[in-house]
């Protein structure tokens, strides 16, 4: 390291100070000078901030004396302090002096008032605070030097209103309750202007708004506009608003504080009435949900409290008009019948002879105050069972009540009947009448089957079982009684009846009876009250046993046992058999008109000569090109052919077939082809010397060409060689030629 140099005390220059905003310019500064003094004397220069820096032309020197002179107004704002450095220079430019630093120090003058940080500053406090409760803090800065006066600012309320509700901290500028008394109702906000100021509160000031909103309590309790209200209702009207009752609440709209909660304290025993808060407006909405009757009670009175959703603070006071009186009048309206027993059940035997009164089915008006009559009707009476009294609502009998029935349902007939006032508009109410048919013992039981085949040997199948029936419904019907009729005590010998169930019974035989039909008159019994009995005839039929206790002969037991079939059974069988054969009769002559007739408009719609095309089809040789089958000149030229010559011969009729007996006569004329064709197909259907297989030959015109594919496309899944064509043989002459080409 280099020890340090000496430096001359005349070229050490101590730090200059200068007034910002100093409007006297040029101003000098200082003088600086060199020692080394040179004959032809020293260039002085300075450099830094201010000279050759920005902000430029600020300093500036005389390089001859020395001088510093200061050339424009200073802002310590912007600036506080420069540092320059100042060169002393010979003639030549050659460095006398190492250079030496120039501090010039910017001296601050109280020019900047002090700036709040916002306009307007918010607080909240709530209602009723204690005094020093603090509230916010406004504060601000002073661009001044802040180790100086000029920037000590104090802060002060200049207005806040006549109560001096609130105080500020000088210093800290820190805002509080200054006594107590703070009444959101009363005044809500409160605005204040504060003002900050420096030089310690005696230099520049400003000012600013402090805004305080006081935040609600529950400090006012819910009070009635009113002591009484009246309100009226209509009578059975349920779910609907009867009326409102007002309340007034000087805390916050809206909050908890001032919704109302009402309660119905006395008056309304059945809990016919409701009421509720009508969010937007705070009143209490009376409404009705029980339907109320003017003939039971025709006013209310009743007893109302309101108090808030949130405890009202300790501090508020008691409502003298906590509690108001509601009284509602009902008012009378025309009501609609009631019947009191709906449905009506009544029971009616079954076959209860027209006319006869079943039950009186009215009804009630519970307009006691006014005085109405009512009417009746049958709104319903599906079977056209009943009649009724319009006035009297008697119910009778129409027709006999028959069962079973249609129109019931589980032994059951439904009515409805419709009673009707006379008020204007009327009103009309329904009743349901059920009627049970109650099912009277008037069927006797009936034996299935009538008649029965047993072994006529006793023990080895010689028994029969025996069942009834019985169209009356339980408990009418079974359990069935089965006894010999106690008129031929004889049967008793010789056969037996055993109960199996309650709906059979088993018939046996006592001693070995011969081969024969059999008839047992038997009494059947059922269980209903009064019993009803029948004495029915039973045909039994013993055939020859077997070891085994079967019947040998079947066929005479079939043959007897037939016996028992009833005269209703065997019409209906002859009916089915004629009605089938005449069915089978229409199909067939149907079928037959269909055929003639598409064979006569084939030959009337086409306007062709299709004589050159009338092919025989049946011929299975060369297909459509062999043409030889008939001689197509006979219906072309009719006329070169004499009645008398001697018919052509078939080639495809089989070679014991003879000819026709009577040659067929020729058409005259080429328009009476289609007769002669007909003709042609009568003589061969009529010929008995031909077989069975031969068809008329002569078609009808099918047309130039054919929309299908030929056979050829058909794939078989079958070769030639894995097919067995011998069979054609058996088929007739005409498949002859087609088993020579295949078998």
């Amino acid at each position: 390291h280099e020890a340090p140099r000496r430096v001359k005390r005349a070229w050490v220059i101590p730090p200059i100070s200068v007034s910002e905003n100093h409007k006297r310019i040029p101003h000098l500064l200082v003088q600086i000078k060199s020692d080394k003094q040179q004959p032809g004397g020293v260039i002085y220069s300075i450099k830094g901030p201010g000279v050759d820096e920005e902000p430029l032309g600020i300093f500036s020197i005389d390089k001859f004396s020395g001088k510093v002179f200061l050339n424009a107004m200073l802002d310590r704002e912007e600036n506080d302090r420069y540092r320059l450095r100042a060169f002393a220079l010979d003639l030549g430019g050659v460095t006398l002096e190492d250079p030496t630093d120039l501090e010039i120090i910017v001296v601050d003058q109280n020019d900047n008032r002090p700036l709040f940080r916002q306009d307007v500053f918010t607080g909240r406090v709530v209602e009723g605070a204690e005094p020093g409760t603090c509230v916010m803090t406004v504060d601000a800065t002073d661009a001044d030097d802040p180790d100086t006066d000029n920037a000590a600012l104090r802060y002060s309320i200049l207005e806040q209103g006549a109560a001096g509700m609130f105080s500020i901290n000088a210093t800290t500028g820190e805002i509080c309750t200054a006594r107590p008394g703070l009444d959101r109702e009363t005044m809500g906000v409160y605005n204040l202007t504060v003002q900050a100021a420096d030089m310690s509160g005696d230099g520049l000031t400003t000012t600013a708004m402090a805004v305080i909103y006081l935040e609600d309590i529950n400090d006012n309790p819910p009070e009635f506009t009113k002591e009484e209200f009246s309100m009226e209702v209509e009578e059975q009207a349920v779910g609907v608003d009867v009326g409102k009752v007002f309340v007034h609440d000087k805390d916050l709209a809206g909050s908890p504080s001032w919704l109302a909660k009402f309660t119905i304290l006395e008056g309304d025993p059945e809990g016919a009435f409701a009421i509720r808060t009508d969010p937007h407006t705070n009143d209490g909405v009376l409404s009705v949900v029980k339907p109320l009757d003017h003939e039971v009670r025709d006013r209310f009175e009743l007893t109302v409290s309101v108090q808030n959703e949130r405890p009202l603070e300790p501090s508020a006071p008691a409502s003298p008009r906590a509690l108001a009186t509601v009284r509602v009048r009902v008012r009378d309206v025309n009501e609609a019948p009631v019947f009191r027993e709906n449905p009506r059940r009544i029971s009616v035997l079954e076959g209860t002879p027209p006319g006869t009164p079943i039950t009186t089915y009215t009804a009630s008006d519970p307009d006691t105050h006014q005085i109405q009559t009512l009417s009746y009707a049958l709104l319903y009476d599906p079977a056209d069972w009943l009649q009724l009294d319009p006035h009297g609502g008697t119910v009778r009998t129409k027709r006999e009540l028959l069962h079973p029935s249609a129109f019931l349902q589980g032994g059951w007939y439904i009515a409805l009947v419709l009673a009707r006032d006379d008020a204007e508009p009327p009103l009309s109410a329904t009743g349901t009448l059920s009627i049970e048919i109650l099912e009277v013992n008037d069927h006797a039981p009936q034996l299935q089957p009538p008649a029965g085949v047993l072994c006529g040997r006793p023990g080895r199948g010689g028994t029969l079982l025996l069942g009834a029936t019985d169209d009356d419904r339980p408990p009418h019907g079974a359990p069935f009684h089965f006894q010999l009729s106690p008129q031929h005590p004889q049967l008793a010998r010789n056969w037996s009846l055993a109960r199996f169930n309650v709906t059979h019974a088993v018939l046996a035989v006592l001693a070995e009876l011969p081969e024969g039909l059999y008839s047992l008159p038997l009494l059947l019994r059922d269980s209903g009250t009064p019993p009803r009995e029948q004495q029915q005839l039973l045909n039994v039929s013993v055939c020859h046993c077997g070891r085994d206790g079967t019947c040998l002969d079947g066929a005479l037991a079939a043959a007897t046992a037939g016996a028992g079939i009833t005269l209703g059974a065997l019409m209906i069988i002859l009916g089915s058999t004629i009605l089938l054969l005449v069915l089978a009769a229409l199909g067939a002559a149907r079928v037959r008109g269909r055929r003639r007739a598409l064979r006569k408009g084939l030959l009337q719609r086409s306007r062709d000569d299709m004589r050159d095309n009338i092919l025989n089809y049946d011929e299975q040789g060369g297909g459509e090109e062999d043409q030889d089958a008939y001689d197509i000149n006979q219906l072309r030229h009719p006329e070169l052919f004499s009645p008398r010559a001697k018919p052509p011969l078939r080639r495809d009729a089989p070679l014991s077939s003879g000819t026709p007996m009577a040659p067929r006569k020729l058409p005259s004329s080429p328009s009476d082809i289609e007769d002669f064709i007909n003709e042609g197909l009568e003589a061969a259907d009529s010929d008995p010397s031909v077989p069975p297989y031969d068809t008329a030959l002569i078609y009808d015109y099918e047309g130039s060409g054919s929309v299908a594919s030929p056979l050829s496309s058909i794939v078989s899944s079958l070769t030639d060689e894995d097919q067995d064509y011998d069979y054609l043989n058996e088929w007739g002459p005409r498949f002859r030629r087609l088993a020579d080409l295949y078998g």
